[in-house]
């Protein structure tokens, strides 16, 4: 692994790098997903989970007119799972079927022809850019993608603030160190005071590029942004930052470019940024309220009706994995970004 003749990278560069690097980076070269890789994601532990977006997905689409054209893109589609299920389930509703684009937004090249294998047959656009898809209603769906995007980490020390910092000196043992900074700089690409309160800054700068582009795409052509990821509310900003290597936590550092680099979503920013471009509503809830809300309980009622002791056990203990409050149920929150004119609360 080369990284050339850099030395001193800030969090979110280094992040990129081990993440997204064409040659060697972690989503580029492997296949992450599902019980033989590092981690797994709602859609792969139950195929209701996607059940339950399809049928927010036509609620929403009806709130919106039922136009006869939208665009429906999965921000980050992993292994295609999820978009699987949402074409399958929307074969019940021809009208929306019909005047679907189904579209997927993915970086990564490896991930792209795995998703391609999974979705042969269905007609699907990949994009590497938003700005490639038709000015027409949108609806974009995002399950853990904010959480991979790279961040920038900021601590407060004797009133003077300092950036996180990656040494590559030694290629055998980086280390992290900090810079001094000047915090006024980062308050002013936000547009607001993300300083103001905090001790600990935690941010991705992808991440909310991606939201101002998103909302001024709702806000021209209609539609909305749905993000379900892990996340808290407090108003305090913390240090989340973590890797993932065989579902267990690992050193990011022994394991460059070989582990999942993740955090945890500040909801209450995401929320006041969003605010700040103007026009826009913000619901935000559990994950378990969400898919309660929706009838995932009634739907696992229904498909094990019939089924013998293992199988229904089988599915109510995916159910309680999504929903349960020491599993996903209240670790991950939903978020969801729409026209203030839109009064549609399916889910919240």
């Amino acid at each position: 692994m080369k990284f050339g003749k850099i030395n001193d990278l800030p969090l979110d560069k280094f992040i990129n790098l081990s993440l997204y690097d064409r040659n060697f980076g972690y989503y580029m070269k492997k296949n992450p997903f599902g019980t033989k890789g590092d981690f797994i994601t709602a859609p792969n532990i139950s195929r209701i989970f996607s059940e339950m977006i399809a049928i927010w997905v036509v609620s929403f689409w009806k709130s919106l007119g039922s136009p006869k054209k939208f665009n429906l893109i999965e921000l980050g589609a992993g292994n295609g799972e999820m978009m699987r299920v949402l074409i399958e389930s929307f074969q019940n509703f021809p009208s929306i079927l019909n005047s679907c684009n189904f579209i997927i937004h993915e970086k990564s090249p490896r991930l792209i022809k795995i998703q391609k294998r999974k979705l042969k047959k269905k007609k699907i656009i990949w994009i590497s850019k938003l700005n490639k898809i038709k000015k027409i209603p949108s609806i974009f769906l995002a399950n853990e993608f904010f959480d991979a995007l790279p961040i920038r980490q900021f601590k407060k020390e004797n009133n003077l603030w300092f950036e996180k910092f990656v040494n590559l000196d030694n290629k055998k043992k980086p280390f992290y160190f900090y810079k001094k900074t000047n915090i006024k700089n980062v308050d002013k690409n936000f547009g607001f005071m993300i300083s103001k309160n905090q001790d600990f800054i935690e941010y991705s700068e992808q991440g909310f590029c991606y939201i101002k582009d998103l909302s001024r795409i709702i806000k021209k052509n209609s539609g909305g942004l749905l993000l379900i990821d892990y996340g808290y509310l407090e108003k305090k900003m913390k240090n989340t930052l973590k890797g993932y290597k065989d579902h267990k936590f690992a050193n990011i550092l022994d394991n460059i470019s070989k582990v999942d680099i993740t955090h945890n979503i500040n909801f209450e920013v995401y929320k006041n940024f969003t605010k700040r471009l103007g026009n826009l509503e913000v619901n935000l809830t559990t994950q378990k309220e969400f898919l309660t809300k929706i009838g995932i309980k009634e739907r696992a009622e229904i498909i094990s009706k019939n089924l013998n002791f293992l199988k229904k056990a089988d599915i109510y203990y995916r159910l309680k994995r999504l929903i349960g409050e020491k599993e996903m149920g209240n670790l991950f929150k939903v978020m969801f970004i729409k026209n203030k004119k839109n009064k549609f609360q399916l889910g919240f």
